[in-house]
């Protein structure tokens, strides 16, 4: 297996999973960047080869692919003609339209494409969607309040200003972090949302997109999401979603994924063994390599899965997007 993508994602997370996982042997690290190259070279103690392109790469059975999602699809395109398994991170591209046109393959190639959907491997998500199911938050709809920020401001790291200022070129933080949010609210509430309404703040006038969205989101049994996405202030609020049921309430930590139950018994916190980050990866890579091992014709979480997240993502980031530069606000009605 190779990992293609030496970014923060890429030697932050998927390679200690790659590493760690005894049914993997990593064969090399791929990314364009010298630099990149050279930091993960010194992280596996030169024990790995590195290349400058996919095409330098020997053959490997599969691929991580841990790249920025303008450069995602032409790179999995590649692995799935050439025979190979892919897990690609989230988002898999900027646009539904891209990435279908350059993926525009056959369902037994896109059948071997697992999306990055990290983190609905998490127990956490596991025991939300259970406790939803059982009823536990009540008989009736549910209101979701989903507040994802990430990504302080902070002037002294030039290196990550210009990755920041680079990404919301291509978009908002509703496009980058959204999947994620997306795919777990269709996931636990058992369908695809509809987005109703947006908002948008730009809280400086340098900034390529708005920072601060959000939308409200309805769905199928009549629970709503009110979804905020928040990036580069130099101080950000909680990272946490709370789901207000009839019968209880509970909240997800973003960081711990640590679940606080409410309701006429009392609190009850469930906390799950291990940090989140290397429990979701070493999760998700287990599906991977469970999958490419029975012979799986259709990984999961799916393709189609992957497009109905960025669909989403991708709504709310049009809407957003609208909003005129500088430091401005705005609402927009269906």
């Amino acid at each position: 297996m190779a990992l293609v993508g030496l970014g923060a994602i890429g030697v932050g997370a998927h390679l200690p999973a790659l590493l760690r996982h005894p049914g993997v042997e990593l064969t090399g690290l791929v990314d364009v960047d010298a630099a990149r190259r050279a930091r993960a070279a010194e992280l596996v103690s030169g024990r790995l080869p590195t290349f400058a392109s996919l095409d330098d790469l020997p053959a490997v059975d599969a691929v991580v692919v841990a790249t920025p999602p303008w450069v995602t699809p032409v790179l999995a395109r590649t692995v799935l003609e050439r025979g190979g398994y892919v897990l690609v991170e989230k988002p898999v591209a900027t646009s539904v339209e891209a990435a279908t046109s350059i993926l525009d393959l056959p369902p037994e190639l896109l059948g071997r494409l697992q999306v990055g959907l990290t983190y609905r491997h998490d127990p956490a998500i596991a025991r939300l969607r259970t406790w939803i199911e059982q009823r536990r938050l009540g008989d009736g709809p549910i209101l979701v309040r989903a507040h994802i920020y990430d990504e302080v401001r902070d002037e002294a790291d030039a290196a990550h200003l210009a990755l920041i200022g680079t990404t919301l070129e291509h978009g908002s933080p509703a496009l980058h972090e959204g999947s994620h949010v997306f795919d777990w609210l269709s996931h636990v509430l058992g369908g695809d949302g509809r987005l109703e309404d947006g908002w948008a703040v730009r809280t400086a006038a340098d900034l390529a997109a708005p920072n601060l969205v959000g939308g409200r989101l309805s769905y199928p049994d009549g629970s709503q999401a009110l979804v905020e996405f928040g990036w580069f202030t130099t101080a950000l609020p909680p990272c946490e979603l709370t789901f207000v049921g009839d019968a209880a309430t509970v909240r997800l930590d973003g960081h711990t994924f640590d679940l606080t139950i409410t309701g006429r018994d009392g609190e009850d916190v469930v906390r799950f063994e291990g940090e989140r980050v290397p429990r979701s990866f070493d999760r998700q890579l287990d599906a991977f390599v469970g999958g490419i091992q029975s012979g799986s014709r259709r990984l999961s979480p799916t393709w189609e899965e992957g497009l109905r997240a960025l669909a989403a993502s991708e709504a709310l980031d049009r809407r957003v997007r609208a909003t005129p530069a500088g430091v401005d606000g705005g609402r927009w009605a269906r």
